[in-house]
């Protein structure tokens, strides 16, 4: 699909009907929606600093400005919007170049602010590169490829690392942690799948060795732990469903049961990392598909709508990520929102 084809499919979405899906009675509709969508963009492309990048309030727990501002990036992607072209495409082309030069020359990783936990950052910034890898235009598109192959490596590298059998195959904070948690897998799976996906040289071994660690962290109650027989949550139950349905296991038994574990045990407002488990719910729900995504969506779509200040944005709350500022949230929510527009490559079923 063409560039002006996306804003043009955009523009007809958010001029659409009214009317509801007979699955979606006293949810928002889709209109409510799209105008949602709308006026976050227009709160994030205010934000967007000089230099390009987009800021955390407080970098925090292995997240920095690279991640924020690939987030916000995506988010724009979601809606349709593309790199170079319309209202957008020059904010987020200057994003994409600060990202850029957020990336280490020496061992590729991605890291603005140095601190604890940088291999949350660098699965972002590689998953907005493998995003945005076939949308940039010539003077871009060596330079992300170059970049996004120097990350994969990193990321192969460190799931490498000796680790024990309960962690073996994933990842954790640092590129040379011997251990792993579900938390940061995520983020690296869904960088290596939407590499590969585009023909990046990502072996088959590593997204299966990334799976078997994803399994571990099951629980045969339903649910995904932190860490393998650790405590199950919301969140970690979106990630682990998500992880498996992008990588081939679709309704998997792990998956399926987790999945009726979200409808039982739907994600709370007050739930630690909320906007985290907003992403990974609604995405790895949708993945789903059926009765699961049609509880799921009505569930999220009202929970944010309700929430959303009349800026345009959404900001964290609880103190999981309250250090993290409205960027933050208000990008994760537009992931989650625009998921069913299909427009990022990795939200295709």
């Amino acid at each position: 699909m063409n560039r002006c084809l996306h804003l043009l499919l955009l523009a007809a979405l958010l001029a659409g009907s009214t009317a509801k899906s007979a699955y979606t009675q006293g949810a928002p509709s889709n209109r409510e929606v799209d105008r949602s969508i709308v006026r976050a963009l227009g709160f994030l492309a205010a934000q967007q600093k000089p230099s390009g990048a987009w800021q955390l309030k407080n970098p925090s727990r292995g997240l920095d400005a690279a991640s924020t501002t690939s987030l916000a990036i995506m988010s724009f992607m979601a809606a349709g919007h593309v790199p170079g072209e319309g209202p957008y495409g020059d904010a987020m082309e200057r994003g994409i170049r600060w990202v850029l030069s957020s990336q280490r020359p020496n061992d590729g990783l991605f890291q603005h602010r140095a601190g604890t936990g940088p291999m949350y950052t660098h699965g972002i910034c590689t998953l907005m590169l493998a995003e945005v890898a076939g949308m940039v235009d010539a003077s871009l598109s060596d330079r992300v490829r170059s970049s996004l192959e120097k990350a994969i490596l990193l990321i192969l590298r460190a799931q490498a690392v000796p680790k024990g059998r309960n962690h073996a195959g994933g990842w954790r904070y640092q590129a040379s942690s011997n251990d792993s948690d579900l938390s940061v897998t995520g983020w690296q799976l869904l960088a290596l799948r939407a590499a590969k996906n585009i023909g990046c040289d990502v072996p088959a071994e590593a997204i299966e060795y990334a799976v078997s660690y994803v399994n571990k962290c099951a629980s045969r109650n339903g649910g995904f732990s932190y860490h393998p027989d650790h405590g199950v949550s919301a969140t970690r139950t979106g990630t682990g469903i998500l992880c498996l349905e992008i990588c081939g296991e679709h309704h998997a038994p792990a998956t399926m049961r987790a999945a009726d574990y979200l409808l039982g045990r739907p994600l709370k407002y007050n739930d630690g990392f909320f906007f985290y488990g907003v992403y990974y719910c609604t995405v790895g729900m949708f993945q789903v598909g059926g009765r699961h995504w049609d509880v799921t969506r009505d569930h999220i779509t009202s929970l944010l709508l309700s929430r959303q200040q009349s800026d345009g944005s959404w900001n964290a709350q609880d103190g999981s990520e309250a250090s993290f500022g409205p960027i933050y949230a208000t990008s994760m929510s537009v992931l989650a929102l625009a998921v069913e527009y299909q427009y990022l490559p990795i939200y295709q079923r």
